[in-house]
């Protein structure tokens, strides 16, 4: 995203040429020349990108236009599911790669009231807190060539969607009517279960923190559709070093027979991952680069084992354990991940570096294509609004490669 703003603007005949791949996807005349005006608008160097800023910037005061482009966003009945597959094939063009990365990850959006959907006070990422806010789910991905994202899903709090009190504002906001409640992994395994589908973009790892990484049900999915993941966990995660020996226990003769299969007594206890890490010999730990940062080479020491995943009480699959610790304040991180049993640590060192592109494409979009700035209140609002800016952010993604700036290391 060093691209000057003069240079942006020698850009709006190639954005006419990157907007006619997506034009087809629009029905009607109107929200082709919408859709080309907001693109237009997000990329704009101006201090706020709200519509009628954008608006105000590309045509002039023209109250009509305003109005024409609000509907456009927050009522035009428009497909943001084929614009976005539609997507994920030209990022696979232009980014792809055999062992390419989704990343799995939350962004919030401070909102000041009410009435926008889905806002409710909150812990907010934005400023790592409570506070009032919308809270949008994402996908990204990650290649050696570059980074973007590929879709978005706004989390509904569990009240928003069930509780009487919120029903005039679900129906004010357009909220689908048959809409149950979802949580954050739900919405997450939604968006890797479409674009593994769709089979246009060519991808192996899926990474995610450990808010997402702690849903055993979610890692589960991912390992279904044979994709690996590397997910961050809590410390209190427990595993076991060595598979233990299950059984139904035998009958005592008296009450109901045994029915719920059990870790067999005497066998070996479950034990949290950061205990693991701290018994590790220092032998087993060694010195990696993940990444060359801004400020210079991320070096953490790193280990890596094998263990037995609990589900639900019961040993589960068998897992890469992998820790990281940094090397000036001896912060602890805690991955599993089920790749094969032969993978180089190398390689597992590479993916603990591959979160932070989905963290710069929420930086990149805020800062500079008004992700959040938005002012509509809808449900279809909100998503039409962000499926915007995943294009506007991959054709400067585009844009980037094509002036020859660096690619992801």
């Amino acid at each position: 995203m060093e691209l000057t703003p003069q240079a942006i603007d020698n850009l709006v005949e190639e954005l006419r040429e990157y907007h006619a791949i997506y034009s087809p996807l629009f029905q009607r005349r109107e929200q082709r020349e919408g859709a080309a005006k907001y693109l237009h608008g997000l990329l704009l160097d101006i201090p706020r990108k709200s519509i009628e800023p954008m608006v105000l910037a590309l045509a002039g005061a023209h109250a009509k236009t305003v109005r024409t482009l609000q509907l456009f966003i927050s009522e035009g009945a428009w497909d943001d599911a084929a614009l976005l597959h539609r997507h994920w094939q030209e990022v696979d063009q232009v980014l792809g790669e055999a062992d390419g990365v989704l990343t799995l990850d939350g962004s919030d959006f401070l909102k000041q009231g009410q009435e926008s959907v889905g806002v409710k006070r909150q812990y907010c990422g934005e400023v790592g807190k409570r506070a009032n806010c919308q809270a949008g789910v994402y996908v990204g991905y990650a290649s050696r060539q570059g980074y973007t994202l590929l879709d978005r899903r706004l989390y509904l709090p569990q009240e928003w969607v069930e509780d009487e009190a919120y029903a005039e504002r679900r129906r004010r906001c357009g909220v689908p009517a048959d809409m149950p409640f979802k949580t954050k992994p739900a919405l997450g395994w939604e968006m890797i279960q479409a674009i593994h589908r769709a089979q246009t973009l060519r991808g192996r790892w899926v990474t995610c923190d450990e808010a997402f990484g702690r849903d055993t049900s979610l890692l589960d999915h991912i390992d279904g559709i044979g994709l690996w993941y590397f997910a961050e966990v809590p410390h209190d995660t427990q595993v076991w070093q060595h598979r233990p020996a299950t059984a139904v226990p035998p009958w005592a003769g008296q009450g109901r027979k045994p029915t719920r299969t059990r870790v067999l007594a005497g066998e070996a206890q479950l034990e949290k991952v950061a205990q693991l890490a701290a018994a590790l010999p220092a032998d087993r730990w060694t010195q990696h680069t993940i990444k060359e940062g801004s400020k210079g080479p991320l070096v953490a020491r790193f280990a890596a084992l094998r263990v037995i995943a609990g589900r639900g009480g019961l040993p589960g699959p068998a897992v890469w354990l992998v820790v990281r610790r940094n090397l000036l304040t001896g912060e602890l991180k805690t991955y599993l991940s089920n790749a094969p049993i032969d993978m180089p640590l190398a390689t597992l060192v590479r993916l603990s570096g591959m979160r932070w592109p989905i963290e710069t494409c929420f930086e990149d979009g805020k800062q500079y294509l008004g992700m959040g700035d938005y002012e509509v209140r809808s449900w279809r609002g909100w998503h039409h609004h962000m499926t915007l800016c995943i294009l506007a952010h991959f054709f400067l993604v585009r844009a980037c490669l094509r002036l020859k700036k660096k690619p992801l290391a």
